[in-house]
């Protein structure tokens, strides 16, 4: 239907036409449907009923009354042209013709005068944001630029000018300060809880030098997760554990706090590395099921030369042998800590003298702009040339990987060499093994060989004395209670002499109480009251180990 057409019969339809011709429209515009239909809409007075429009406002009048802070400055030195009522109330009357410079000290204060010039350089507008006056107060300010007339100029010139228009945005800065406040206690809470979980001073195996870092994410980086520790698990072997909560702030750095404590507990049961994985599996999904969390637990032993490790979803470990090549502990690697339903199982790396291996969370390594893995492989480089002590190859990998104060993510890293020990250092790390073949008769050939090799490393009669009897009473114990094969284990170490029996039965020992009349039970019992530490674990491969620990003389 041509609604133009029969909307020129409907009545009023020849007054309003007629009005537009007396406004001098076209008539061609007068025939448009659409601005007619919206006019009607509008318009239920007379047709000639004047309408107001922002071409008759008085620009003076309208910018003397608003709320928000005008000035007008023209010219290379920026004169005054003018300044609103809501400006002189701010800052002062400003007198008219002067530069800027020396009439708009405000202005220099806040840093505006350079902007000022840009904007006449440029003929672009720019805005800089919440600038805080002497006043205290503090102003959005907008620079946009103007013709401006010279006054007093018969041939009507005019001169390039700005004008600066400044909102009050005090309540919205101190509302934004306040916010950042707050932010910046609960970070500064966050990180104070999360460096008190973490171990104050890191155990120092005999066998190992170990050393970490720990650096918090920068200031707009919320704390996360990551947390390290060196645990002594007795004769020789240590645990090394790096891990990462997968979230941010208190609640991340304390379910972190819960899962060393309940990772030390573990490592006292002296499990294999999948085992205590499994163990922590299902823990941290009863502490909060909303995060879960990746993490390496590995156990050095000395006597193997090896590292034993299980990963829940970490990155691999690293480790340069004494050549120079780089490993890569690649697999076996489970899901994350709290995801439940999977069987972790341990690998091994090896790990022998004048080895140094690197454990580190992902913060080490990820970016944004490229895959994790050229991360790590940025990491293998950097612990390439690496050298010198734990600690100072822990500073260089953060220098290398370009981990700054204000770096977005948490950072930890864990590095721990093997000596390779020489001349009289070597004279104080000393083993020596006997396998224990045939019957009763092997308890007094390992009393002798105990006698022969604690004499042969010169330890105080006391001393040799205490560790012959230790022997005898583990071997004693493991020929009455074990089964084949059975092997007797001595070494000394710069602080301690260890003895450890090892046999093919993996039933543990217990400490009891003998009665009277018992004719065993004692064995344990005399060797947990004269050695410094004892204690028992199973093998991988099936049986038992046994051993004790003296402390020796400094």
């Amino acid at each position: 239907m041509n609604f133009t057409r029969w909307s020129a019969r409907l009545p009023g339809t020849q007054r309003r036409a007629a009005a537009r011709t007396d406004l001098g429209l076209s008539p061609a515009r007068a025939e448009s449907s659409v601005p007619a239909a919206r006019a009607e809409g509008r318009t239920d007075g007379p047709a000639d009923t004047p309408t107001g429009g922002v071409d008759e406002l008085p620009t003076r009048e309208v910018l003397d009354h608003i709320p928000a802070l005008v000035a007008l400055v023209h010219g290379p030195d920026h004169r005054i042209a003018y300044v609103n009522d809501a400006y002189a109330a701010a800052f002062g009357d400003r007198p008219v013709g002067e530069p800027a410079r020396e009439a708009l000290p405000e202005l220099e204060e806040l840093g505006l005068l350079p902007l000022l010039d840009q904007v006449l350089r440029s003929s672009k507008p720019r805005t800089v944001k919440s600038r805080k006056a002497p006043s205290g107060r503090s102003y959005t300010f907008t620079c946009t630029p103007v013709t401006v007339p010279i006054s007093g100029s018969a041939a009507g010139l005019k001169d390039n000018g700005v004008l600066v228009f400044a909102a009050d945005v005090t309540d919205h800065a101190e509302a934004a300060e306040r916010l950042r406040a707050s932010e910046r206690t609960q970070r500064e809470t966050a990180v104070t809880l999360q460096r008190s979980l973490l171990p104050q001073e890191l155990e120092q195996p005999d066998d190992l030098r170990i050393a970490a870092t720990y650096q918090p994410g920068g200031t707009e980086a919320a704390v996360g997760g990551d947390w390290y520790d060196v645990i002594t698990l007795g004769g020789g072997r240590t645990a090394l554990v790096i891990g990462d909560v997968m979230g941010r702030g208190v609640r991340a750095a304390a379910v972190m706090g819960q899962l060393r404590t309940a990772v030390r507990a573990y490592a006292r049961l002296d499990l294999p590395p999948h085992e205590v994985l499994q163990l922590l599996d299902g823990l941290a999904a009863e502490i909060d099921a909303s995060q879960i969390a990746t993490m390496v637990y590995a156990v050095h032993d000395p006597n193997e030369g090896s590292l034993v490790y299980a990963s829940a979803g970490h990155l691999p470990i690293l480790v340069r042998d004494e050549s120079g090549t780089i490993h890569r502990a690649e697999e076996p690697t489970g899901p994350p800590l709290g995801t439940g339903g999977w069987l972790h199982t341990s690998g091994s790396v090896p790990l022998g003298p004048g080895s140094t291996a690197v454990l580190y969370t992902d913060g080490l390594v990820e970016r944004r702009s490229e895959d994790i893995d050229e991360g790590v492989a940025a990491l293998e480089r950097a612990l390439a040339g690496a050298t010198g002590t734990p600690q100072v190859v822990c500073d260089r990998l953060i220098r290398a990987l370009g981990v700054t104060a204000d770096h977005d993510d948490d950072v930890a890293v864990l590095v721990l060499q093997h000596p390779a020990r020489t001349g009289l250092d070597a004279e104080l790390f000393r083993n020596a093994a006997l396998e224990l073949l045939g019957g009763v008769e092997a308890a007094p050939r390992a009393r002798a060989f105990a006698t022969g090799v604690l004499a042969s490393w010169r330890f105080p009669p006391e001393l040799h004395d205490l560790g012959v009897l230790a022997a005898s009473e583990l071997v004693a114990n493991s020929l009455q209670h074990g089964t084949p094969p059975m092997r007797l284990r001595l070494r000394r170490t710069n602080r301690r002499l260890i003895i450890e029996v090892t046999d093919g039965d993996d039933h543990l020992p217990r400490r009891r109480r003998a009665e009277p009349a018992d004719e065993a039970g004692r064995g344990i019992a005399i060797v947990a009251t004269i050695a410094s530490n004892w204690g028992s674990r199973r093998t991988p491969g099936g049986g038992k180990a046994v051993w004790c620990e003296f402390a020796l003389p400094r």
